[in-house]
């Protein structure tokens, strides 16, 4: 060592430059702005490279602020909160760092942007507000499209009789599905909901406003402090308390991802697909196939699904809007490709950042000389009326 260089210069290159034989990976907890959280796994040679020089008493951070990499940017490649990132430039005084690695997603999704989630929590209350059947089914058809494991939660279970809840049970039942009853204002039935479903998985949780999915999340994770809002009295709808989506840290293991509330979510899915989200159109679809490989089970002979379930007139609700979306979708133009292939010696090819067709095209000469008519018209329009 050089006995000229000071000490302090050598701790802070250390710690602004950990060993680059430790990659410090991590997840995105939470995205606002251009400015993303992450939560650093628990390795030591990361941990120790951290430490440095400095002594004892430093305590590595465990979240850096990170920047998004400009070579992401270039290519398009965005950074979701659940993401697997790889941090570099790692700045342990200030907690900082710069987003340069996202591995590949195990799910994604896009209403709420969550990636790699494994569950669906979806919440709704039996009381204040009323629970609407066919809300809950949009809903669960939601969920269902998503491929991720559902787990169905009732709040507000202490305002309801226990033959109401029965009846409840009984009608879940032939619609397929099994549901938790809890009460967060009671603290009955969270802590079986954390340790039977929660523990250890990226859990999304949804539900419209009002059904105390924020309170949910405070009983959940004290810590937390979310802002918990009451209720509407004229139209029994709850106000919106959630403005971005983050991940929190659950006592017993795993994150959950508290995303701002919506009404109604999208019906987005392909029309010929919306039978395979309702439980009872499965169990039908696999005793039998219908007439026709194309059936969109609403008066095709043959068919199988048509029948008397209570849901079905939901479904030919939902597969209408379904329809008129997927048409919507037909009639917008197919996005651009932000990437372009490029072939380089040796017949090696390489994916590189394509900028925007539209915005770097020069113009053709034809458009040119129409440009300069235009120019030349309204300038003479504007010297006659000088002259009059």
């Amino acid at each position: 060592m050089n006995d000229e260089e000071p000490v302090g210069k050598l701790i802070s290159d250390r710690l602004l430059c950990p060993d680059s034989d430790s990659p410090i990976w991590g997840t995105v907890v939470a995205v606002q702005a251009n400015f993303y959280r992450v939560k650093l796994e628990s390795n030591l040679e990361t941990q120790e490279s951290a430490r440095g020089l400095s002594g004892r008493h430093f305590k590595p951070a465990q979240f850096l602020l990170c920047t998004r990499r400009t070579r992401l940017k270039k290519i398009g490649q965005k950074v979701m909160v659940g993401d697997r990132v790889l941090v570099e430039e790692a700045d342990w005084q200030d907690s900082r760092g710069a987003i340069g690695k996202v591995s590949p997603r195990a799910t994604e999704l896009q209403r709420p942007p969550v990636a790699n989630a494994q569950l669906i929590l979806l919440v709704f209350a039996l009381e204040e507000p009323t629970l609407d059947p066919w809300q809950l089914s949009r809903f669960l058809v939601k969920a269902e499209s998503t491929a991720l494991k559902l787990c169905l939660c009732f709040n507000k279970c202490d305002l309801i009789t226990t033959a109401q809840q029965q009846q409840w049970q009984q009608r879940l039942d032939k619609w397929g599905y099994e549901a938790s009853y809890i009460s967060v204002k009671k603290q009955l039935g969270i802590d079986q909901l954390l340790s039977h479903h929660l523990k250890g998985k990226i859990t999304v949780l949804a539900g419209p406003s009002g059904v105390g999915k924020s309170s949910l999340i405070d009983a959940l994770i004290p810590s937390a402090n979310l802002r918990v809002g009451k209720v509407s009295g004229k139209l029994q709808r709850g106000r919106h308390t959630t403005r971005h989506v983050e991940l929190f840290e659950l006592p017993e293991g795993g994150l959950l991802a508290d995303s701002p509330g919506f009404n109604q979510p999208d019906l987005d899915c392909i029309p010929s697909n919306l039978a395979q989200y309702f439980p009872e159109a499965r169990v039908r679809l696999q005793q039998g196939n219908c007439q026709f490989s194309d059936c969109l089970h609403r008066d095709e002979p043959g068919c199988i699904v048509r029948g008397d379930w209570e849901r079905y007139e939901y479904y030919l609700d939902f597969l209408d809007k379904a329809i008129a979306h997927e048409a919507t979708r037909q009639q917008q133009p197919d996005q651009e490709s932000n990437l372009k292939l490029k072939v380089k010696r040796l017949g090696k090819s390489q994916y590189e950042p394509k900028l925007k067709t539209k915005k770097y095209r020069r113009p053709s000469r034809k458009v040119r000389q129409q440009n300069l008519q235009d120019i030349y018209q309204t300038q003479l329009e504007e010297e006659i009326e000088d002259q009059l």
